[in-house]
C-alpha cells in the first residue's frame, strides 16, 4: 500500500529536522564553574544572552544584566557579536560555538590575539 512512501518520507522529515534542533542555543546555560546561569533567546535576526541566575549575587554581575549581544550566524553552530565582561566593565569581540550540549563562549581583544573562553552546558 501507500503506508511505507508515507513512513519513509516521514521519516526523512524528522532526520533533516534534528541538525536543525541541534544547533539551538536558545534556552538556559550553566557556566562551567556552576557561578552563572544564562539564558539565551532571539534579538532581532540575533541572539542575545542575560544573566538569569548567580551563585553569588554580591559580585560586580547583575541578573538580568545582558553580557551577550548580537550573536549572529557565522557558520553552522557558530555565531559571532559582542561579549560584555561584568567584571571589568569592557564589552569584546565574542564568538560562540555548539557542539552538542556544551556551548562554547569566547571574549577577544587586540583582533582576537588575546582570547578567553568559558564553556556552558545545558540547564533546566
Amino acid at each position: 500500500m501507500a503506508i511505507r512512501p508515507i513512513i519513509t518520507a516521514a521519516g526523512l522529515l524528522l532526520a533533516l529536522a534534528v541538525p536543525a534542533a541541534a544547533q539551538d542555543v536558545t534556552g538556559t546555560w550553566l557556566r562551567d564553574t556552576g557561578a552563572s546561569k544564562v539564558r539565551f533567546t532571539k534579538c532581532g535576526e540575533a541572539m542575545c544572552g542575560t544573566i538569569s541566575w548567580l551563585k553569588e549575587a554580591n559580585g560586580p554581575a547583575k541578573v538580568g544584566q545582558r553580557i551577550f549581544y548580537d550573536m549572529k550566524p557565522a557558520s553552522a553552530g557558530k555565531w559571532n557579536g559582542s561579549a560584555f565582561n561584568p567584571e571589568d566593565g569592557k564589552t569584546y569581540s565574542g564568538t560562540m560555538s555548539l557542539s552538542g550540549d556544551t556551548l562554547t563562549t569566547s571574549g577577544c581583544v587586540m583582533g582576537g590575539l588575546i582570547c578567553r573562553s568559558v564553556k556552558w552546558s545545558r540547564s533546566n
